[in-house]
Parts: C-alpha cells; sequence; structure tokens
C-alpha cells in the first residue's frame, strides 16, 4: 500500500514540474566578464539539481573511504565480541553442567579475545574453578593470577573465589585472611562472605565465633530455622566437651544456655556426660530427668543409671513414673533393673531385666542379670546369660552376606 501510495505522489510531482516548465518563460543572465551567459530558468534548475546530486555522492564517496578503516576494525571488534560471548556462555553452561573439562577450554578460549576485564575477570574464575574440580590447582592458581592482572579492580569476585577454594581444600586460615582483605573490620559484611567466615571458623573449631556468625546470618534471615537450631546444637556440644576440665567453666556455660535449648536430648546427653565426668552425678541426673520431662528420648534414659552416687531410690521413683507412659521401652526398663540392682533390689532388678530382654536383648542386660545371678549365688544362671549375652554380641559383629 505504501509502494503505490509514493508511486502515486511522485507522478503528481512529475506531472506538477512539467506543467511548472511548460509555462515557465523566465531566463537567467550569468556575467563573467568578459563573458555573458544567458541561460531558461528551467535549464538552471535542472542544471543545480543535477550538480546538487552528483556532490552529494561525491561526499558520500569520500566519507565512506576516509572512515572505512575505522568501519573495518569495528566490524573485527564485534566479531571478536560475539566470538568471546559465545564461548563465555559455553564454558558457563558446561561449568554448571558439571562438564569441567570443557568448561575450563572454553574459558580459556574466551580469556584469549579479551572482550573487556569485566568480562576477563568472569572467564578466569569460571577456568579456575574447572581447574580446581580437576584437581589441576596449578593451573586453577595461574587463572587466579589471569584474573587479577586482567580485572585488578574485581576484588569481590576474586577473593570469595579464592576464599571458597581454600576452604574447599581445607585451608581455613588462608581463607579468613583473603576475607579479611576484602573486608576490613568494622566494615559491613555481605552475607556471602558471612557464610564463608562460617564455614572457615566451623574448621577451626572457633565455636563461640561459630555462635556469633549464626546469630548474625539469623537475623539476616539467611539460614534455616532448623539449620540454625543444629548449628547451635553442634556449637554447644562442642563446647560443653571442652569445659570438662573445670566444674565452674561448665556449670557458667551450661547456664548461660538459653533454657530451651538446654532441654535439647542430644545437648542435655553430652551435658549429663561431662557433669558425670567431674562426679557431679546429681546435676547430671537432673539435666536428664528435666530433658525426659520435656520430650522422651529413648538413648538419654540409659544415663539415667550411670554415676550412682546420689538419692538412687528417688531415682527409681521417677523412673516408674516414666513407665506408666513408656512401659514399651526397652532402655528404661534396663534403666530400671540397673538402679534396682544398685539398690539390692534382686526381685525388682530381675524383673525389670528380663522385661527389657523380651523387649529387645542387649549384651548390657545380660551382664547385669548374669551378675545379679552371681549376687544371689545362681551361677549357672549367671553363665548362661554370661553366654547369651557372648553370643549375641558376636551376632551383632558378623559381616552381612559374609559366608
Amino acid at each position: 500500500m505504501k509502494l503505490v501510495f509514493w508511486l502515486l505522489a511522485l507522478c503528481i510531482a512529475a506531472v506538477a514540474v512539467a506543467l511548472a516548465a511548460k509555462y515557465n518563460t523566465g531566463y537567467v543572465l550569468l556575467v563573467v566578464q568578459p563573458y555573458r551567459i544567458e541561460l531558461s530558468l528551467n535549464l538552471l534548475v535542472v542544471v543545480l539539481l543535477v550538480a546538487f546530486i552528483v556532490g552529494y555522492f561525491v561526499v558520500r564517496l569520500i566519507g565512506i573511504t576516509l572512515w572505512l578503516p575505522t568501519e573495518i576494525r569495528e566490524s573485527r571488534l564485534r566479531r571478536r565480541r560475539e566470538k568471546a560471548r559465545a564461548a563465555m556462555l559455553d564454558g558457563l553452561k558446561a561449568f554448571f553442567e558439571g562438564r569441567y573439562a570443557k568448561a575450563e577450554k572454553y574459558a580459556a578460549a574466551a580469556l584469549e579475545l579479551r572482550e573487556s576485564p569485566t568480562v576477563s575477570a568472569i572467564n578466569a574464575v569460571v577456568a579456575a574453578r574447572s581447574a580446581h574440580e580437576l584437581r589441576e590447582y596449578l593451573r586453577r592458581d595461574e587463572f587466579i593470577a589471569v584474573a587479577e592482572n586482567d580485572a585488578p579492580e574485581e576484588i569481590a569476585l576474586r577473593f570469595i573465589t579464592q576464599a571458597e577454594l581454600l576452604l574447599d581444600e581445607r585451608h581455613p586460615t588462608e581463607a579468613l585472611k583473603v576475607l579479611q582483605a576484602l573486608h576490613p573490620a568494622g566494615v559491613r559484611q555481605h552475607t556471602a562472605v558471612l557464610r564463608l567466615k562460617l564455614k572457615a571458623q566451623q574448621q577451626l573449631k572457633n565455636w563461640d565465633v561459630v555462635l556469633d556468625l549464626v546469630g548474625q546470618l539469623e537475623q539476616r534471615n539467611a539460614l534455616d530455622k532448623t539449620l540454625v537450631e543444629q548449628l547451635r546444637r553442634n556449637v554447644h556440644l562442642e563446647n560443653l566437651k571442652s569445659k570438662v576440665i573445670s566444674p565452674q567453666r561448665l556449670k557458667d556455660y551450661w547456664q548461660a544456655i538459653p533454657a530451651a535449648e538446654r532441654k535439647d536430648s542430644k545437648l542435655a546427653a553430652v551435658a549429663a556426660q561431662a557433669y558425670m565426668a567431674l562426679g557431679e552425678c546429681v546435676v547430671a541426673h537432673q539435666i536428664i530427668e528435666q530433658s525426659l520431662d520435656r520430650q522422651w528420648d529413648s538413648e538419654l534414659i540409659g544415663l539415667y543409671a550411670e554415676c550412682l552416687r546420689g538419692d538412687a531410690v528417688g531415682q527409681i521413683k521417677r523412673a516408674e513414673a516414666w513407665l506408666e507412659s513408656h512401659a514399651d521401652d526397652a532402655g528404661l526398663l534396663l534403666a530400671l533393673g540397673k538402679l534396682c540392682f544398685h539398690c539390692e533390689l534382686w526381685g525388682k532388678a530381675q524383673n525389670y531385666l528380663e522385661a527389657s530382654l523380651s523387649l529387645e536383648p542387649s549384651h548390657l542386660a545380660y551382664l547385669v542379670l548374669a551378675r545379679l545371678n552371681e549376687k544371689i549365688d545362681k551361677p549357672e544362671l549367671a553363665r548362661e546369660h554370661y553366654n547369651k549375652g557372648h553370643e549375641l554380641v558376636l551376632k551383632q559383629l558378623e559381616i552381612p552376606g559374609a559366608g
């Protein structure tokens, strides 16, 4: 439709020009001493129009000739940039697919094209990470050096990569030095850096620092709630193990843990064992009782009959109260058997131990029952229980599938 319109307009213009030229009788006199030139106005218009067109094309030709080298250079640069981008994308795709040899090859090829400092830094980092995954550490370090030389201003990209790779090699001290250079003390650190510091401090077993970093990440909502609880529990477990050397330090640390966390069964078990190691049996039993009242744990009840230096009769009453809700717990029945054995309540001890064995046979229950029979002068029964316990241990030690 547009073509028809322009053809129609062109025809109308041609007709108009023809009519104007037919009825135009004017002329132009040019005097250039000693010459006098007389031209019709129509001819002059045609000559000027032709001269303009010729001049226009001459100027365009000169411009194109002068700009041709620049245009060629820009065209080559565009092709080179497109080739570099394609190689970079291939490298990234291969890296995320786990094809590290291909990723390193493509990234190295893109590096040679040297598109821009930022792109070079990205390619160098991809190549370094790929070489690291291939355990080619010398090539990895060479690519890191290329990133530093080609893009010295891309500090964060390079330092975070170095820290991650150092942590993967379990060099936390060096990784922390790199991160400290990226974010000096007092400067707000972004979440990725805090995560890397957390991993480094975990490897160094600096548990108090780990606890502080977990708190910072929790405030930023950067960690799952379950993971936060797990990390805190692990920190407390490790710290409790290290406080066994001093009763006061153990007490201070245990009291500093929030009450809700102190009732965690795994944490309570380690704390109870720490107090038992220091001879603080009463405190250990109180910790176990508070944890079991909140949440039952069949493994924790096993510690309740250890380190019997306090009120064992009171412990029996407490355990028998739990028995109302957990009558089918073999661990609880075993603990009651051991407590009754300690108090020389032979009949009750035998009943509890046999009930525990009926639910879940265990070497420890057979051992306590054998000792009980020795105490009541039944050596044959004692020998029988020793043998059953021994057979059970041998059966448990058998390698599945061994014939």
